[in-house]
């Protein structure tokens, strides 16, 4: 098994399931132009985003990490009308490039961007009366990705649907001597969702163009 092969799988299966998609596709692409990082979610990824986010019927999305706005466009296409995202981003450059794109998706009517560190930003979520949220999708720094989890928790309900990315970190996060900021970060995280008693949690192991990581998904219980 390689990585050559999972990309392979992934493009036929996305070939027959996802179709071409201007949008997404400007979005990415102006991202790159930009020389902003090529981590945002890959298009099957973002397609389950706008799954789950149908699912639960979402109304109110709350995101952790902009990035260009990919994902980001893929959850507010779930939204109803009158429904609302709310994005955290810290660059103000991701930010800039995210704005573009998201208005270029005719979306700027549903969704609320905030520049400035996610941990300052959050308290002011609460502090307005923002939540709350029904579905959460956390995809930033990693090293605070356990504070994180805990403001999703705080801005949740009964129902609401959290998921985490980027969460295993091509197997290093089984490493419990690590110095790696990142993945202490992950296994924090990990440790705070075990001990939570008001969620059920499990982690999906994923391989494809973006290599082998995964995510976790999370419903709040009570």
């Amino acid at each position: 098994m390689s990585e050559k092969l999972w990309t392979a799988v992934e493009e036929y299966v996305d070939g027959l399931l996802i179709p071409s998609d201007p949008v997404l596709d400007a979005a990415r692409d102006a991202s790159e132009d930009a020389g902003l990082p090529s981590i945002a979610v890959s298009p099957s990824q973002g397609r389950l985003l706008y799954l789950l986010a149908c699912m639960v019927g979402a109304k109110r999305i709350l995101e952790i990490g902009t990035l260009g706005g990919y994902s980001t466009i893929c959850m507010a296409r779930a939204l109803p009308a009158d429904g609302r995202l709310v994005t955290l981003e810290f660059s103000p450059l991701h930010f800039e490039v995210a704005l573009v794109n998201i208005e270029y998706a005719g979306l700027s009517d549903r969704v609320d961007q905030r520049l400035g560190p996610a941990l300052e930003t959050l308290p002011a979520l609460e502090a307005e009366g923002l939540g709350p949220f029904d579905f959460v999708f956390i995809d930033a720094d990693k090293q605070n990705c356990a504070p994180y989890f805990d403001w999703a928790l705080r801005l949740s309900r009964p129902g609401t649907v959290i998921v985490v990315d980027n969460v295993i970190r091509d197997g290093e996060v089984i490493d419990a001597r690590t110095r790696d900021k990142h993945v202490q970060g992950i296994r924090r995280f990990f440790e705070a969702v075990a001990v939570e008693p008001r969620v059920t949690a499990t982690t999906q192991q994923t391989v494809g163009s973006k290599g082998y990581d995964g995510f976790t998904l999370i419903r709040v219980n009570s």
